[in-house]
Formats: structure tokens, C-alpha cells, sequence
């Protein structure tokens, strides 16, 4: 990866961060890079796992099979690829992706059903 894509992914990453302790998650921060199983891009949220992407091109399949791997990693039951809308630096409107199944068990323990 080159230093000006490690730029733009750490930035996208700070973004995240300073987002979610905005908006209630004080302990949200940013995981340091090269541990031996990736545990996402974001820490401070039990159970959560969050990987941030801040690509042009959409590789959802790559990302959401990625995020299921880090899920299983961090020991975490959900979780969420969130990435950058071109043209939108407000995180709070990029898209958020996950499985299908993912979001299945959110909204089952939203429900109560877990």
C-alpha cells in the first residue's frame, strides 16, 4: 500500500473515530495495524467489530468477507464495513455494509429475541 493510501485510509479512520465519540462511544479509537489477527480498524466498542474503507472502486464482497474473518478474530457479533461516500466528509453519511446474517442477529438482539 502506498504512503498516500495509507494517508487516506488513516485519515478516514480518525474520522470514524472522532464521529462515534460524538455521538456517545468515548472509548472508540483506532486500532494500531500489523497485530497477526486483524481485529478491524476500530476499537472501544465490545462486541462490535468496525473496518473502515475509503476506496473509489466497491469491492463489497472482498470487504463484508473481510469483516466476517475480523468479526471471528475480535470475538465480536456484529459488526460493519463503514465506507466513505465520494464527496461526503460527514461519516454520518457514508454507507454502512454487513452480511445479511450480521444484520439478521442486530436486529434479533434489538428485538429482544436473543
Amino acid at each position: 500500500m502506498s504512503s498516500a493510501a495509507k494517508r487516506k485510509g488513516s485519515a478516514a479512520e480518525r474520522a470514524v473515530v472522532e464521529w462515534l465519540k460524538a455521538n456517545g462511544y468515548p472509548y472508540a479509537d483506532r486500532r494500531l495495524a500489523g497485530a497477526t489477527l486483524d481485529k478491524g480498524d476500530i476499537s472501544g466498542l465490545p462486541g462490535v467489530t468496525i473496518e473502515i474503507k475509503n476506496h473509489a472502486k466497491l469491492d463489497l464482497a472482498g470487504w463484508t468477507a473481510e469483516l466476517e474473518t475480523e468479526m471471528k478474530n475480535d470475538g465480536a457479533w456484529t459488526g460493519t464495513v463503514l465506507h466513505k461516500r465520494k464527496g461526503k466528509g460527514d461519516v454520518g453519511e457514508w454507507y454502512a455494509t454487513m452480511p445479511a446474517k450480521v444484520w439478521l442477529a442486530l436486529l434479533k438482539k434489538v428485538d429482544g429475541q436473543t
